[in-house]
């Protein structure tokens, strides 16, 4: 018999934005092969976690996908759904809400952050007092002058990959310590659960480094003139993939006009502070797409039309610190809407 960690994982109720929270459960195995159906559910405390009343306070974890956890030895990454002691889903579980049940729906998702500092409270590279030189030489950058915590992001890449996640790429992005990782996935439920594994092994691994990441979509504040952080929603299904007409695409683009409020709600909290209309982003106020325009609010992708209006879109207004289960659900219920 082997004893196996099981790291159940799952979010909170906090508002406007969740958090990650954890905690381990050992097992003994007599040949433990790392599938679901190995699995049990799990219970917490929920009135620790805003999510439940002291005098009723279990929620149930409820497995919903297992990755080898690559920093410990016989160890696994358990991401979980919350639910209610009655078998529901509880209202912080927007996995639940996904209508995807045959992975029609495919999306990549481009998550940006900042790494910051515990010491000095500021995203690494900025010095204490003051700033560094403007943006312009940060972007995709390479040597020690303008490239900041690539050993934290080099180690985050190989353990994603470790994990079996499918992680697509890294870029320092255009602010002085800011950075994004890339990962796809053939169904939104799946690319929702990257997304938070991932998420999970980068804040992990800042605990080492005495850093943390910082999610929020304009931290250097609202006023700055600095790049926001964004998680852009690339994202197709089949008739995206096959139908080779514009007039599609267009109907399917136009159907999120109508719904900018609703869309918005689920993107992510302050992300008016990033949605100005600069700094490479769509106003919050308006709606638009375009090909090959970053300062639309839907991108066309250069490469969709280039292969007949097959392909996917981009919607770019999603915020850094957004909920990707609640975006794709968002998502794949405006493009069924006219489908």
């Amino acid at each position: 018999m082997a004893k196996i960690k099981l790291e159940y994982i799952w979010l909170d109720g906090y508002e406007p934005t969740q958090n990650l929270r954890s905690k381990t459960k050992v097992e003994e195995h007599e040949n433990f092969q790392g599938t679901l159906e190995e699995l049990g559910k799990w219970s917490f405390d929920g009135s620790s976690t805003r999510q439940a009343e002291g005098g009723s306070s279990d929620c149930s974890l409820v497995p919903v996908a297992i990755y080898p956890d690559p920093d410990r030895h016989n160890g696994y990454l358990v991401m979980c759904e919350v639910m209610n002691a009655d078998g529901t889903p509880h209202p912080s579980n927007g996995r639940a809400t996904i209508d995807d049940e045959d992975d029609d729906f495919w999306f990549g998702f481009e998550q940006e952050y900042f790494i910051m500092d515990t010491k000095t409270q500021l995203p690494l590279g900025f010095p204490v007092g003051g700033y560094p030189a403007p943006q312009g030489m940060y972007y995709c950058s390479v040597g020690g002058k303008n490239t900041h915590g690539r050993n934290l992001v080099e180690e985050h890449a190989d353990l994603c990959i470790a994990a079996g996640i499918n992680f697509e790429g890294i870029n320092q992005e255009v602010a002085c310590g800011q950075w994004e990782f890339q990962l796809f996935a053939k169904g939104a439920k799946k690319a929702g659960d990257e997304i938070w594994v991932a998420r999970y092994l980068l804040d992990r691994l800042t605990e080492k480094y005495g850093y943390y990441i910082e999610y929020h979509p304009k931290p250097l504040g609202k006023d700055m003139d600095w790049n926001g952080s964004g998680m852009h929603a690339n994202f197709s299904n089949s008739v995206l993939r096959t139908c080779g007409d514009q007039a599609t695409y267009e109907r399917i683009c136009e159907a999120f006009r109508p719904v900018v409020e609703e869309h918005i709600a689920v993107y992510g909290a302050y992300n008016d502070q990033r949605l100005t209309g600069k700094h490479e982003t769509a106003s919050i106020h308006d709606f638009s797409y375009g090909i090959s325009d970053r300062g639309c609010s839907i991108r066309i992708p250069l490469i969709t039309v280039q292969k007949g209006w097959k392909g996917w879109l981009e919607d770019r207004r999603p915020a850094s610190n957004g909920d990707p289960y609640k975006i794709a659900a968002r998502i794949i219920k405006t493009v069924k809407s006219v489908l």
